[in-house]
């Protein structure tokens, strides 16, 4: 990457679902890219049974591909610190990480790691929060479990392993249920871990780093929603709420915690006010807000400004400028556990000019 900083991928997804496997098929594969593994895995799925050699002592192991694996040993900070220490020296040649999370992790802190800790900012780009869901148990896990719907509403992208042993019909209603909760994560089937790297790396889904990068998309990402953009222009009267105009009325026995939401207005947003609201919203919610983004039209400025956060941690920087012509606005979208969407939006409509 022309950047030089070297691209970070958190995989996560609940025991099962088989990160591992994933894990071991981008190791092996011969894609030419070195990939350096950060596990942070406790149990019977540790990838180290079958591709490492067990007994050793040495932490970082180098693999016979070029690829490399470490275990975490005090936190995932100075691992990070470590890796990209040894990478400078030349001791160790990777041109990526992957950190797998345990099954039960909050991906949260491990994304705030690259945004809070600057010299990890100076060596890391976190690329994407890729999501596997295992098909088959994923009704179960997601009603009981709340970790599991919220390694969904954290995801980039999300992979839906073991398809094959549910019908289409089930596939299509956990589809559905995924896309209540996360709408801006894209949704692909994998069969046994067979994922194109394509679809795993330099999906530039996150971006959450001192410049934040804007995705061209993100102000006209609304064709590919597929009218699950539950937040429309909501001055204009007609913001329905959660699966109010929906297709399939019969799927929504599960009203998930995790839900997300839109913010738009054509009004530029007054930069003291926005900043004051957006800071009290973050300390009272900011442990529920799982991801949050949006590209802002501010007052006084000619540039786009680019904002995203992860739980308390939020940052914002100058984008490109407004092109003449270019049709200006503001676009947010929260994803959260249990967020009041009403007090958000009215507060936001009242940092407007």
């Amino acid at each position: 990457m022309s950047t030089g900083l070297i691209p970070a991928t958190i995989l996560t997804g609940f025991l099962g679902s088989g990160k591992t496997t994933l894990l071991k098929r981008v190791l092996t594969e011969s894609h030419g890219q070195k990939i350096a593994v950060i596990e942070n895995e406790f149990g019977e799925e540790n990838i180290d049974n079958e591709i490492l050699v067990a007994d050793t002592n040495e932490q970082i192991i180098q693999m016979n591909n070029g690829c490399v694996c470490c275990s975490i040993r005090e936190d995932l900070r100075t691992t990070l610190s470590d890796l990209a220490d040894k990478r400078r020296k030349g001791e160790l040649d990777f041109d990526r990480i992957v950190i797998e999370t345990t099954g039960l992790a909050d991906p949260g802190p491990v994304a705030q790691t690259f945004f809070m800790d600057d010299e990890i900012a100076e060596s890391y780009l976190l690329d994407s929060i890729l999501t596997l869901v295992d098909a088959k148990h994923a009704d179960t896990q997601l009603d009981t479990r709340q970790e599991a719907r919220r390694q969904i509403g954290f995801a980039d992208r999300i992979f839906l392993s073991k398809t094959d042993l549910v019908d289409d019909a089930s596939v299509q209603a956990l589809i559905h249920r995924i896309k209540h909760m996360n709408p801006r994560a894209p949704q692909e089937k994998v069969h046994f871990g067979e994922v194109p790297i394509a679809s795993v790396f330099d999906l530039r889904g996150f971006n959450l780093n001192a410049k934040l990068e804007i995705d061209p998309e993100f102000l006209a990402a609304d064709d590919h929603d597929h009218g699950h953009d539950h937040g429309h222009d909501h001055d204009h009267g007609h913001d329905h709420e959660h699966g109010e105009h929906c297709d399939h009325p019969h799927h929504h026995a599960h009203d998930d915690d995790v839900k997300s939401f839109v913010f738009r207005a054509e009004r530029a947003f007054h930069p003291a006010k926005l900043e004051d609201f957006l800071g009290s919203v973050v300390q009272v919610y900011g442990p529920k807000m799982l991801r949050y983004k949006g590209v802002l039209f501010m007052k006084g400025s000619d540039r786009k400004v680019v904002f995203q956060g992860v739980h308390q941690l939020m940052g914002s920087d100058l984008g490109p400028k407004w092109l003449p012509g270019e049709r200006r606005m503001s676009k947010m979208v929260f994803i959260g556990v249990d967020l009041p969407k009403d007090i958000l939006l009215q507060g936001l409509e009242g940092c407007l000019i």
